[in-house]
């Protein structure tokens, strides 16, 4: 194949066009380098996705810790949640704390 036979073909033609030039280096630059670049944007919305996730979660402890709040309205309740989570205890009473050690096979 000679130049001539190169030049004459249409692809070449294309490539070689003003404005194809320009918008290459263009694409490319708003692509991969530039402040807005596609890469930066995925990292911002994976960043977005990962902070709704942390919102919902803490929207559902939210929930729990409000109905829990409600529950220990009552005061035997109250009484129960301060034994159980905090092993609180009358006075002259003993409390003893039973672990059971799962055989795992």
């Amino acid at each position: 194949m000679s130049l001539k036979s190169i030049k004459n073909k249409k692809v070449f033609k294309i490539l070689t066009n003003t404005f194809v030039l320009i918008f290459i280096p263009f694409l490319v630059w708003m692509l991969f380098f530039d402040e807005n670049s596609y890469l930066t944007h995925r990292k911002f919305n994976k960043e977005i996705e990962d902070l709704e996730r942390t919102i919902s979660f803490y929207q559902l402890k939210i929930a729990s810790d409000k109905a829990t709040i409600d529950k220990l309205g009552d005061s035997l309740q109250l009484e129960r949640f301060a034994r159980e989570t905090y092993l609180m205890k009358r006075e002259n009473e003993d409390i003893y704390i039973i672990e059971f050690d799962t055989l795992q096979k």
